[in-house]
Formats: C-alpha cells, structure tokens, sequence
C-alpha cells in the first residue's frame, strides 16, 4: 500500500536494531517504508498522521526465525478430522494476535501457509509478513511422516496421509522423489525448503538419534533449491545429522539442541545459522512418552551459550505446537533469551538477526524490495513504541498487551494508544 497516510513518529528514542545504544529521533513514514529518520525535529508532511512518541523506545518490528502458522492455533484433531476451513479460520485469527504481539515478521517452517500468506500481503486480512517453507520435506519413517505404521508407503503403493493430502507434510524417497518434492513447494511460493533430518519428539515412529536422509537425497535438495536461489533450513537435533545436514549445503539448522561443540565449530566454519528455540517443560502440550523423549534437548541454554562462543550466528523461533489460546507465550520465550544473549543482543536477534537469515532466500524472499528488521531510510515501516525500556530489561515484552504502545506494519499502524 504506497497511497496511505504518511505517519510521523515524533520525539522517540530508537533503537535502530543494530547499535548498542538509543538516539533521540523522528521518524518519519511514508506508504510503506520509512522515508526519513532524523535527530532534529521533522515537520509533518500536509495531511499526515502524528503520533508522539513522548520519549518512549522505538524498535523495529521483531521476526520469529521457527513459527508454525497452521499448527500453532489448532489441535491435531482439527487438523486430521475437521474440514480444512476451520484449519485456516483459526491460522487466520491467529495472525493478527501474532502481529500485536510484535512479531511483525515470521518464517513459517511447515504447513500450507501460502493462502494465508496472500491475503495478508494483500491487506484482505491483518497479520505478518509470512516467509513460507510450504510442506516439511520427509522420508518414509521420519519427522513428517504421519501415516499409521502398519500403512503402505505411499512409494510402495500406499496411500498419502491426511497431513500430506492438505499440504502439511510431503513424503518422499530418493534424490528424484525428493527434487520433485522441493520444485513443489517453490512452485507454490515457497522462500526457503525446510526438511526433516533426524528424529522429533511429536512423531511417534522415528527416534531422536535417527539420521533421516542420506548425502546424497539432502544435496538434491539443496542443489534445487540453489537453482531457484534459495536454501535449505532443516530439522535436525543430533550432532551426527547437523554435519551430515551442513556438509550437503544445508544453511539454517533448526533445533540443534543435541549438537557438541565439535560440530558448532564446524557450523562456524561453514557460515551456517543455529536457529534455536529456547525449550523448557510445559512449553508444548506433549504426552507423556513425548516429554520423556524430549527430555535430552532441555538445554537449550547451554548450546545457545557454546555458539555465542564460537561465533555461530543463532537465530531465534518458538516452534509453538496445537496450542489454540495460548499462544502468548511466543513473547515469553523471546525473552528468555536474555539468559544468554543479554537484552541488547536479544534485541539484536530478533530484529536485524533474524532478518539476515531471512535474507538468504535471495530472491525468493516476497520483501526483497527493503530491509527488514531496522530502522533507517528506505527500510520497511515495521516499528513497535514500547513503554519502559527493553535494552536495559527485556521483560516488559513479556506481557505485549501492555507494553506496545504502537505496532505498525508496512506502514499501517495496528495499534496505537498514544493518541494522535
């Protein structure tokens, strides 16, 4: 949207989502980006908007690197059993609490977000901006393969799954299996292609320390993608599935909680990204032989402090699962990562961080046009005014209700309590 109300944002101290520091400043909105940022007092443009700031801190809109947008807001039930458009019905409910929480961006690592993605960017609906994944890419017997045990594999005959049939899960074996596979989603709109590479604690048949995948099915994955000029993100926990993930070229590993420090070594070397989510007990609802499974990869602290130290860029995601009304805790975890990062460099993570991951889907990314996750001239106009002060504590953005003053997305404004 180029023609709505140019919006000035005056007398506020920004964080510009790279430095250390706050600077008092104006900013100024026009369409869609911001057109000017400027330590002296601006004069609003003729028939523009002012909201005044009154001191308070500007930040760039944050992104959460791990989310699920159809998962996250329904139960597997709904899922398997309902008709779809109560599955969209709530992904799209979902969304505009997603973006009054902050989280102005999202890299949607599994499901068929790409509807729900349109009608956001076309302003049919309030919401984020969506860097869809489309299907989880897994083989036969891992993390995305939901078909009952006893079932036929679809490539011996079988039947698809429910999850597969609605675009959830894609299953698929054999380099040729999995490119078809791949050329799928980026057909679809997909930015980036997420596989599954090891085992996971919601499914039921593949074990933790499973490698899923062999060398040479994960490179023609990401040779596929590479010729559309994206990249690969993967789900892997072990130590033996990141290198086998990182030698094939993937680039983002999600979870990780498993990896030594050998192996972030080798990630460091490799430029590769730890896309980490800071699990702890309860944050999903899981049976109990899923918590017992789980229970390795509860420190998340600790990987995230042996990255830190090796320099391995961490990005940050939640992960949120069939969790229908209690999502707000998307906000909680984000601050956890104070833990180790402290609050400016959390900051830092989940505004320009993450949006430099976002970045490598090149020119498959649907923002390419500015930069996200920063506030100077010409980037895009995702900002948030938060009451009290996130650099020196993080906690206030715990409880998003009451601390963001303002959210604004592309330039429109979402909400604002601090009147005109």
């Amino acid at each position: 949207m180029t023609d709505q109300q140019p919006v000035l944002i005056s007398d506020a101290q920004v964080f510009d989502g790279t430095s250390d520091e706050l600077r008092r400043a104006d900013v100024l909105v026009t369409g869609s980006k911001i057109s000017e940022v400027s330590e002296k007092p601006l004069t609003a443009p003729d028939g523009a908007r002012r909201i005044d700031a009154d001191g308070r801190v500007l930040i760039p809109g944050m992104s959460d690197a791990h989310w699920h947008m159809i998962f996250a807001p329904n139960t597997m039930d709904a899922m398997l059993e309902a008709d779809t458009g109560l599955m969209y019905a709530n992904a799209v409910a979902e969304a505009e609490s997603t973006l009054l929480r902050g989280f102005t961006t999202v890299r949607d690592v599994g499901g068929p977000t790409f509807g729900v993605k349109k009608a956001i960017d076309a302003g049919s609906v309030p919401g984020p901006r969506v860097f869809p994944s489309g299907a989880l890419i897994s083989q036969t017997a891992g993390h995305g393969d939901f078909s009952p045990a006893y079932a036929a594999p679809v490539t011996l005959g079988g039947r698809p799954s429910r999850f597969d049939e609605i675009g959830v899960f894609a299953v698929a074996n054999g380099p040729a299996e999995v490119q078809a596979a791949v050329r799928a989603q980026l057909k679809r709109g997909a930015s980036q292609i997420k596989l599954a590479l090891g085992g996971g604690v919601i499914s039921d048949t593949d074990p933790l320390d499973t490698l899923q995948y062999t060398s040479e099915e994960i490179s023609a994955a990401v040779q596929t993608a590479a010729d559309w000029g994206t990249y690969v993100c993967a789900h892997v926990y072990t130590a033996e599935g990141i290198k086998r993930a990182i030698r094939a070229g993937v680039k983002s590993i999600e979870h990780g909680h498993l990896v030594d420090e050998e192996t972030l070594d080798e990630m460091a070397r490799n430029n590769a990204w730890l896309s980490l989510q800071p699990f702890q007990k309860g944050d999903n609802p899981l049976t109990e032989e899923q918590i017992k499974k789980a229970e390795p990869t509860s420190h998340w602290d600790r990987v995230a402090q042996w990255a830190k130290d090796r320099g391995v860029r961490v990005a940050f995601g939640t992960d949120m699962l069939f969790q229908p009304g209690k999502l707000g805790i998307q906000s909680v975890l984000m601050t956890r990562f104070e833990k180790v990062f402290g609050a400016v460099g959390t900051l830092k993570i989940v505004t320009s961080g993450n949006a430099e991951l976002l970045g490598l889907s090149g020119k498959r990314s649907p923002y390419g046009e500015a930069p996200l996750g920063v506030i100077r001239e010409g980037a895009w106009a995702d900002l948030l005014v938060v009451d009290g002060n996130p650099l020196e504590n993080l906690s206030m953005l715990a409880d998003p209700g009451k601390s963001l003053a303002l959210v604004m997305k592309n330039g429109a404004v979402h909400k604002n309590t601090l009147g005109e």
